[in-house]
C-alpha cells in the first residue's frame, strides 16, 4: 500500500510517532472539543509540529521543506499583503524555474483550498504549494515581513539624492499612508498613487533606467521628477501595478493595458494603466482619471464668455456634427464630456462610442471599442442609429467609415460630437476631405469646429507683476495699445505650486461656426488659410487671440500662450 492510500494514524503508528493510547486520548479530546487531530497531539505534546509536518507530507505527497534553510526571494514575499500570509499561514518562496506564471507557496494545511484559491486570485498565478511546519512559516513570516517594513520605512533616507533628483524632485510623506498590516510594496504603490493625486497630477510614469528606478508625475501638463524607490524594488513594484491592474505580469514580452479602480484621499479614482518593454525593464504609465476634474460645468471650462455664449447656442442644436481638434493631452474629452453633461436630461437619449471609456456618466450609455473582436468604431456606430439615439459622441474619427457614418447621422436628425486630430479649427475641413469623404456631405453636415490647447494658469499666492521678454511678446502677437492699461503678471513660485508658478491649468479656444460662405469654401474645397481668413471675419478669435486675451486678464502669461498657442511666428 502507497503512503498515498494510508491515513493519517496509520502513518503516525507506523512510523512510530506516537501510541495507540495517545490516538484515543486525542480522539476524545476531538469529540468533545472538536478540531484537527494532528494538531490535538502537538497540543498534547504527544507529537511535534516537525512530526507532524512530515507525517501530512507522506500522506498528501507533498514537498517538506525546512524555511530556516530553504531560499526565499525577498521580492516574491512582497507580493502577498502581510494580512493574507498571517492569516492562512503562507508565505510565497520564489518562481519555480522553468515554469511559466508558478510560484512556489509554503503552506502548513493541504486541505486549506480557500488560501489556495486566494492565492491564485492575489498573485495572479498558479501555485506550487509545499508544506512547512506552522511555527516556521510564522518564524518566516516575522522575519521577512518585519525586515521588510523596516526597510520601507527607510526608503526616504534612500530616496534623497539630490544630486541624482535635481530641485523639481518631491518627498513623499509616509505618515499619509494607510493599512499597516500590508505588504511594504504594497504601501509603497499606494503611496505613489496617493501622492500623484495630492500633487494634482494626471500621469504617474515609472521608468527603469539602466542604474536606477525614476518615477516622474505629470503636473499641469508639465512632467516632475519625484524621490524614486531603489532600483532593486522595481521588479516588485512594477509586478504589484500589473496585478492590480489585471495584467499578467508573467508577460513582459508585449505591451499590455489595464485599469484600476482606488480610493485614495476620499476619492474614487479610475486609473488606466500602461505597460511598454523597454531596455532596462518595463516602462509602466498610469493616467488618473478624477471624475471631479472631468464633469466640470461648460463655464468652469476657460471660455471667454461670447465663446461660452456661442459654445452653448451650438451643442443645443438638434442635429449636425461638432467636432473638438487639439493635439493629445489638450482636453478634448473634458470638452466633449462637459458638453454631454450640460445635455444629460431624462427625455434624451445618448450614446458614446469611445477607446477606451475613459470616465462613466450616470444616464449615458457608453459603448467601448474593442478591436480584436472587430468592435470598431463603425460596427458601433451603424448599431447605435438602431437605438434611436438623440445625441451621439464619437470618441475619435479615425478613418473614412467611422467620418461618413457620422455625417450619415448627422444628416438624419442626430447631434453628434467626435474629435480630430488637426492643429486648429479651419484645418479640420482639409482633413475630412483628405479622408476621402466626399466635400458635400462635409459642407452639408458640420455645424462647428472647435480646437483647443491647455495653459498653465498663475499661482494667486505667489502672483508678481513682471516685465515679459519683448521676443515672446512678439511671438504671440501682443501690441503696444493693447498693453496699455494692463499690467502682466506671473509667478515666482512657493510651496502651494511647488515652485514652478503656476496652478492648475484652463483652456484657449479657436470656435469656427459654419456660415454659408464657409459651407461653400468646404463644397469647392478651398486651401486651409482661405478658409481661416473667411472664419476670422466671420467672427472667429483664433487659439493665439483668446491666449492674449487671458494675458491680459492676468489668468497666464506670455510664456504660457508663446508655447501653445502662438502661430506662425518663429524666435530668433
Amino acid at each position: 500500500m502507497s503512503d498515498l492510500s494510508k491515513g493519517f494514524v496509520q502513518l503516525l503508528i507506523e512510523e512510530g510517532l506516537v501510541t495507540k493510547s495517545q490516538i484515543k486520548e486525542a480522539l476524545k479530546v476531538q469529540k468533545e472539543q472538536g478540531g484537527r487531530l494532528g494538531e490535538i497531539l502537538v497540543q498534547l505534546g504527544h507529537l511535534s509540529e516537525a512530526d507532524r509536518t512530515h507525517v501530512l507530507g507522506k500522506q498528501f505527497g507533498m514537498e517538506v521543506i525546512d524555511l530556516d534553510t530553504y531560499p526565499i526571494d525577498p521580492m516574491t514575499v512582497d507580493l502577498l499583503p502581510r494580512s493574507v500570509a498571517r492569516k492562512h499561514q503562507v508565505l510565497p518562496l520564489g518562481r519555480e524555474e522553468g515554469g511559466e506564471n508558478v510560484i512556489k507557496v509554503a503552506i502548513t494545511d493541504p486541505l486549506d483550498f480557500e488560501a489556495l484559491d486566494n492565492l491564485r486570485f492575489i498573485l495572479n498565478s498558479e501555485i506550487m504549494p509545499l508544506l512547512a511546519s506552522p511555527e516556521a512559516v510564522r518564524r518566516a513570516i516575522d522575519r521577512f515581513y518585519e525586515a521588510t517594513v523596516e526597510t520601507v520605512d527607510n526608503l526616504l533616507t534612500e530616496f534623497t539624492d539630490e544630486d541624482e533628483l535635481g530641485e523639481s524632485s518631491r518627498t513623499f510623506d509616509l505618515s499619509s499612508v494607510d493599512g499597516d498590516d500590508d505588504a511594504p510594496v504594497i504601501r509603497l504603490v499606494r503611496l505613489i498613487i496617493s501622492e500623484a493625486v495630492k500633487a494634482r497630477a494626471s500621469d504617474i510614469h515609472i521608468e527603469p533606467l539602466e542604474n536606477r528606478l525614476r518615477i516622474r508625475y505629470r503636473v499641469d501638463g508639465r512632467c516632475v521628477e519625484v524621490d524614486s524607490p531603489p532600483k532593486r524594488l522595481q521588479n516588485s513594484i512594477i509586478s504589484r501595478v500589473k496585478i492590480m491592474s489585471g495584467m499578467h505580469i508573467e508577460e513582459k514580452r508585449l505591451p499590455q493595458d489595464g485599469r484600476i479602480r482606488i480610493r485614495v484621499r476620499g476619492k474614487e479614482i479610475d486609473i488606466r494603466v500602461s505597460s511598454l518593454p523597454a531596455s532596462h525593464g518595463e516602462s509602466v504609465v498610469l493616467r488618473l482619471l478624477d471624475k471631479e476634474n472631468v464633469l466640470v460645468g461648460v463655464e468652469k471650462l476657460g471660455f471667454h464668455e461670447s465663446d461660452r455664449l456661442r459654445f452653448e447656442k451650438i451643442i443645443k442644436r438638434p442635429n449636425g456634427i461638432f467636432l473638438v481638434t487639439g493635439p493629445t493631452g489638450s482636453g478634448k474629452t473634458t470638452t466633449l464630456y462637459s458638453a454631454l453633461n450640460e445635455l444629460n436630461r431624462p427625455d434624451r437619449k445618448i450614446i458614446t462610442a469611445e477607446d477606451p471609456v475613459e470616465y462613466n456618466i450616470s444616464g449615458i450609455n457608453q459603448c467601448e471599442v474593442r478591436e480584436r473582436i472587430e468592435m470598431t468604431f463603425g460596427r458601433i456606430l451603424r448599431a447605435m442609429l438602431r437605438q434611436a439615439p438623440n445625441i451621439i459622441l464619437v470618441g475619435e474619427i479615425r478613418d473614412v467609415e467611422a467620418a461618413e457614418i457620422a455625417i450619415q447621422a448627422a444628416l438624419t436628425g442626430h447631434l453628434v460630437f467626435s474629435t480630430l486630430h488637426t492643429n486648429d479649427a479651419p484645418s479640420a475641413i482639409t482633413r475630412l476631405v483628405d479622408m476621402q469623404v466626399a466635400p458635400f456631405l462635409v459642407a452639408s453636415s458640420v455645424q462647428a469646429v472647435m480646437a483647443q490647447r491647455l495653459v498653465r494658469v498663475i499661482c494667486n499666492d505667489c502672483r508678481e507683476a513682471y516685465e515679459p521678454d519683448q521676443k515672446m511678446v512678439m511671438a504671440v502677437g501682443l501690441t503696444e495699445q493693447q498693453l496699455e492699461g494692463h499690467e502682466l503678471s506671473h509667478g515666482v513660485g512657493c510651496r502651494m505650486c511647488n515652485n514652478s508658478g503656476y496652478h492648475g491649468r484652463t483652456g484657449v479656444f479657436e470656435l469656427m461656426e459654419m456660415t454659408r460662405q464657409l459651407r461653400e469654401m468646404a463644397f469647392r474645397v478651398e486651401p486651409t488659410n482661405v478658409i481661416r481668413d473667411q472664419a476670422r471675419r466671420s467672427g472667429m478669435v483664433t487659439l493665439q487671440e483668446d491666449g492674449v486675451r487671458k494675458i491680459l486678464a492676468g489668468i497666464t502669461t506670455v510664456e504660457e500662450v508663446a508655447a501653445h498657442a502662438q502661430r506662425d511666428v518663429v524666435l530668433s
